[in-house]
């Protein structure tokens, strides 16, 4: 079979195309046939060779897979030949393995697809679990407010969907107005452009002149400034660094807004490795809001099948 690896880090060229051999599962294994594949930013870290997860080289990038099982174990029950699941390397021992046709996991690692909803609008939930975890699963209060940065990002549209699905006051932020119709176009009622439109005076017309519980950033030079579009014990949450280092000293732009009792935090969904029971339940959320129709994600880039094996 096809898969794309990387044997030395670095830049696009790194992917290569290889030939490997067909998989075959182990006795508490399912064989899952690629139908669709999510591409994510740490997929772009293990190509860099940075991530701070990094699987050993060469490796196969890739943290999500929908697919058929194909095969099966000896110790797997049988009614899972056949069915359409969600691979997520979150449940497995290692990062990445899925820029591939196939590939083998645990058969109590995948999910299991409803038939009411479309096999490539799961592929990205793990975007609506990460989501779910910073909303709720953070160490942060209960926010009834939220302002969102790089929404038009797949983990930014998910916290963005998933929020005002909840009810919560949602605001997003994009970079331009072709991004702002796309959020726009995906449920998002209040979407403002970075350096068009007025952050400060636009959040406060929406809240009431409250500011924010939550603002959800990728890091960035003048990160600290989003202190001041929170409301009293806000937190300003970074969910990746995208964006760059911050050039201020936080603690010294925290002790400048001490009336308000600020928090920081930097959020990582890797908190949750060791907690399986809240971590599957996030994502069985997530589906079934799709199912429902509660969270629409985007259309899919590309939605060719791949080639037979």
């Amino acid at each position: 079979m096809q898969a794309i690896q990387v044997k030395i880090p670095g830049g696009p060229q790194a992917l290569e195309v290889v030939a490997i051999p067909l998989p075959t599962p182990a006795e508490y294994e399912v064989r899952v046939k690629a139908h669709f594949i999510g591409i994510s930013s740490a997929d772009m870290l293990i190509r860099k060779g940075t991530y701070g997860w990094m699987p050993p080289l060469p490796a196969i990038p890739g943290n999500e897979m929908v697919g058929e099982i194909d095969a099966i174990g000896s110790k797997v029950h049988p009614d899972l030949l056949g069915q359409v699941v969600l691979v997520s390397s979150r449940e497995l021992d290692f990062r990445g393995g899925c820029y591939a046709q196939a590939i083998c996991v645990p058969a109590q690692s995948v999910f299991t697809l409803p038939k009411t909803v479309k096999p490539v609008d799961v592929v990205c939930l793990p975007n609506y679990q990460l989501a779910g975890a910073i909303l709720y699963h953070s160490g942060v209060r209960l926010p009834s407010s939220v302002l969102v940065f790089g929404a038009s990002g797949g983990v930014g549209l998910a916290i963005s969907q998933l929020a005002q699905a909840d009810g919560i006051q949602t605001i997003s932020v994009v970079s331009s107005i072709e991004k702002r119709s796309f959020v726009k176009e995906a449920g998002i009622e209040h979407v403002l452009i970075r350096n068009q439109d007025h952050l400060m005076q636009e959040v406060m017309k929406i809240t009431q002149n409250q500011g924010v519980d939550l603002v959800c950033a990728m890091g960035g030079v003048d990160f600290a400034a989003n202190l001041d579009l929170l409301a009293p014990l806000g937190t300003l949450l970074s969910f990746g660094i995208l964006g760059g280092i911050p050039n201020d000293n936080l603690f010294t732009e925290l002790r400048k807004r001490l009336g308000k009792s600020l928090g920081v935090r930097a959020y990582s969904i890797h908190t949750l490795d060791h907690d399986r029971e809240l971590r599957r339940g996030l994502i069985t959320r997530a589906m079934n809001l799709l199912a429902s129709g509660q969270i629409q994600p985007p259309a899919p880039l590309f939605s060719n099948y791949p080639r037979p094996l």
